[in-house]
């Protein structure tokens, strides 16, 4: 059996950056990036691009610290969103430069990870390539196959009789055929994948029944990549450390300014001042977006409050009007549950039955691992998603403490949004449920990671032989993945100062490495737990999905290195300019030079 330092599971974005960081920093260790697909990229994988793909984020915004993407190198312009090829090409480009893309190997789906007894640790991965098993023995192993891998398809009443193509968006490049031998589709979602399907139907003439749940969330929110009446650069607007501070944040202690935190959400006028925050956001946007202007429009207006909505909050990145889609009839929205199929005919809660040459889900993923971890029960060590009755650390107590803590810092999240009186999980609608034993509507614990990255239990941090990169869904995406990189190459070193991580020496200060293991697991359910009051509009109960709270994350994970934390030049700027990825690109020196100068 073949044994590795270090297994990548994932080749897109938070894989790459994880494999080349380590890679750099310990050259002579030797190191396997595994991936089931045929190409880099995760979601800008060959398999998942189609020509009407592309970026929420523009040009400059969505880019590795280290590795800018040229306007010389990959043809898009300033003010442009970046094409899905160009991403796949960019991703490619990288593996290439910092000399990791003949590490990949590509076809090899890891089925199982058994971890090893004994104080070394380890995993025994099992893999399927070209139809057989094989195994490697992976003394580090980072998961980055993030939360959008797998993707979940209901089982629908009567699809057997349907008679058309039914699949869901992440397989749209497989059905790309349906854009040019249909008269007549139906999209089935109110996210933003199910808009770009609307609108690339809708463009090449073909008739759109887009059907958002009446059950469901509603349709996303959809905001011009200009906002604010100061008409403010969206991605950065939410990486300007001044506006971070209006959203109330369990971890925004780690960016300094408590004083101002405490202002905003501690006082009534502060709260007052938050509110009207928001609320200049949210009109803004619909004022913009003019939903009150066409029957059809009105339709799509976001029925969740903006505060408390996370990535979801999309940008609007159609080259041509997406509206008149809808305002010119090409596009029929219908607020309505789907309750099963017949032959070649959707049929809704209304009563309504629409004809359907092709029927494409936008139903979501399945948040859980694509890797099974052995032995049976670790999941809960480890800190996945688990039934509650399993847990371990995220018991109903810790679950109590959190919340009085949370609610106790925030009051303004005692008054959460009722957006949807009627709301129910996907699989409680009539004529839809699932064979598959992994089913997103199912009660389970929150990720319970230390950092969203490491399993907080004593045995793992003994260990120090599993992370996880890229579970974090928001818009500040390449510079999280190069940072969490680094946070995990470090960590799995055993280099994060003492008052971050307990050192792996158990002789070490027993007293001090016990009370840090508490504070560890505390702030973990803290974390974990406080999605579900700041972000019900998203996936938080579920995942870290969060928008105005990245940058102080990243303070997080930059302090935890003991790195300079506010790299702007000055008081002034470090609040008013925004963050984005140059501000990092030095951070992987600076973090060689502090270690050799220990």
């Amino acid at each position: 059996m073949e044994t590795l330092d270090l297994v990548v599971i994932g080749a897109g974005i938070a894989g790459l950056s994880s494999a080349k960081i380590y890679h750099q920093l310990n050259n002579d260790k030797t190191l396997a990036i595994l991936d089931d697909k045929e190409s880099v990229g995760g979601v800008w994988a060959k398999s998942r691009l189609y020509s009407e793909l592309r970026t929420n984020n523009m040009l400059g915004t969505y880019q590795f610290p280290d590795f800018p993407m040229t306007t010389e190198q990959f043809g898009v312009k300033p003010g442009d969103h970046i094409p899905g090829i160009i991403v796949h090409e960019y991703l490619a480009s990288y593996a290439e430069k910092f000399g990791i893309a003949d590490k990949i190997r590509f076809h090899h789906k890891v089925v199982t990870a058994e971890h090893r007894d004994g104080s070394d640790g380890g995993w025994i991965l099992t893999m399927e390539h070209d139809g057989k098993p094989s195994k490697i023995l992976a003394k580090k192993l980072i998961v980055a196959t993030g939360v959008t891998s797998e993707p979940f398809l209901p089982r629908i009443d009567g699809q057997g009789e349907f008679s058309a193509p039914l699949f869901h968006s992440a397989d749209f490049l497989q059905h790309a055929d349906t854009l040019k031998t249909t008269d007549r589709v139906t999209v089935f979602g109110g996210s933003k994948s199910a808009w770009d399907a609307v609108y690339a139907y809708g463009t090449r003439g073909i008739k759109v029944d887009w059907v958002i749940r009446e059950s469901g969330h509603g349709a996303v929110w959809m905001a011009p990549p200009y906002v604010t009446p100061l008409k403010k650069w969206l991605e950065k607007l939410v990486n300007t450390r001044m506006l971070t501070w209006f959203s109330p944040c369990i971890w925004g202690f780690a960016d300094g300014y408590n004083t101002l935190r405490n202002f905003y959400h501690g006082t009534s006028l502060g709260r007052a001042i938050t509110n009207v925050f928001w609320s200049v956001l949210g009109n803004d946007v619909i004022t913009l977006n003019k939903y009150d202007s066409h029957p059809e429009l009105k339709k799509i207006k976001p029925w969740s409050h903006p505060m408390f909505t996370a990535s979801s909050f999309s940008i609007y990145n159609y080259p041509t009007s997406f509206w008149d889609l809808l305002t010119k009839g090409a596009v029929k929205v219908h607020i309505a549950d789907i309750t099963g199929l017949s032959h070649r005919k959707v049929h809704l809660s209304d009563g309504t039955q629409l004809p359907a040459d092709a029927l494409c889900c936008v139903t979501g993923w399945k948040h859980v691992p694509p890797v099974k971890f052995l032995p049976e029960g670790i999941d809960v060590d480890i800190g996945l998603p688990h039934t509650p009755s399993k847990a371990k650390l995220f018991t109903k107590e810790a679950v109590e403490k959190a919340d009085t803590e949370i609610l106790g810092k925030f009051p303004r999240l005692k008054d959460q949004p009722v957006q949807n009186s009627n709301l129910k999980p996907l699989l409680a609608t009539k004529g839809l449920s699932t064979t598959d034993k992994i089913n997103p509507s199912t009660p389970l614990t929150p990720w319970t990671l230390y950092r969203f990255m490491v399993p907080p239990s004593g045995r793992f941090m003994q260990t120090r032989d599993i992370a996880f990169a890229g579970i974090c869904m928001n818009f500040s995406t390449m510079i999280m993945a190069h940072i969490q990189g680094l946070w995990i190459a470090a960590y799995f070193a055993d280099q994060l100062p003492v008052k971050t991580i307990p050192p792996v020496d158990e002789k070490r200060n027993q007293e001090g490495r016990a009370k840090t293991l508490d504070n560890i697991q505390h702030e973990t359910v803290l974390h974990a737990r406080f999605g579900r009051w700041r972000y019900p509009a998203g996936k938080g109960e579920l995942l870290p999905d969060f928008v105005f709270d990245a940058v102080p994350y990243l303070d997080l994970m930059v302090g935890d290195m003991g790195l300079k934390v506010h790299r702007k030049a000055g008081w002034l700027k470090e609040a008013t300019e925004p963050y984005g990825p140059e501000d990092y690109e030095d951070l992987m020196s600076e973090w060689v030079e502090a270690v050799e100068g220990k």
